[in-house]
């Protein structure tokens, strides 16, 4: 596939932090690519993707499950517009679930400001960009020496993770992080998933081993 440089492209900016999508739109815009919108919450992301209709959305969310089910809301609205994360998490699980989305760039907060760059360019032809250490993590994962699985949750799965091990219910854990009972369901879900336990015994075992709780 021919990778010379087709800037500019039409890009979308969804960052929760409007300091930091202020310094993303200079960055981008001084390497030539036009940014359409910045947004700051799903719903703004959605909106502008469906009336923009971006070549590239840069996602930066904190929250990687918020991440991926905001890549499937885009593609939902915008089929033809393709979806980058920029992010800290390179857990070879987390990136598989990611790409499985739809998304079809990678890049580590920790590359420089040229990779994202690079990586917009070739995720706006059409290829896959995938930062190279997450890279080596998939192949990792492939030859069977991924990071241990609880590595792969979240800071707040693992919040989840350590309450429902310490007995409590799922109204509690929403009441103790100040979140929805949906999303607390959801988190406590989800890790049973990640994990292969389908049971709060075994969840309960899983954390005595691991060292989260104390029997």
């Amino acid at each position: 596939m021919d990778r010379t440089p087709r800037l500019p492209y039409r890009v979308l900016l969804v960052e929760e932090h409007k300091i930091v999508s202020e310094g993303l739109r200079a960055l981008l815009e001084k390497a030539g690519i036009q940014v359409v919108g910045e947004a700051f919450d799903a719903r703004s992301a959605s909106e502008l993707t469906r009336t923009q209709k971006p070549e590239v959305v840069v996602l930066d969310v904190t929250d990687p499950d918020i991440a991926i089910a905001l890549v499937r809301a885009i593609r939902a609205v915008s089929p033809d517009t393709r979806t980058l994360l920029l992010t800290l998490f390179a857990a070879g699980p987390l990136v598989i679930e990611a790409l499985q989305s739809g998304v079809q760039g990678y890049v580590l907060k920790t590359q420089n400001a040229e990779d994202l760059v690079r990586a917009i360019d070739e995720v706006g032809q059409g290829a896959v960009y995938i930062s190279p250490i997450v890279a080596g993590n998939l192949v990792d994962v492939a030859l069977g020496k991924g990071k241990a699985r609880e590595e792969t949750l979240t800071p707040r799965e693992r919040q989840v993770l350590k309450l429902v091990a310490e007995g409590q219910s799922t109204r509690e854990i929403a009441e103790e992080l100040r979140i929805s009972f949906k999303t607390a369901e959801y988190h406590r879900h989800r890790i049973m998933r990640r994990l292969g336990i389908h049971e709060t015994a075994g969840l309960v075992r899983y954390a005595i081993r691991r060292g989260v709780i104390q029997a």
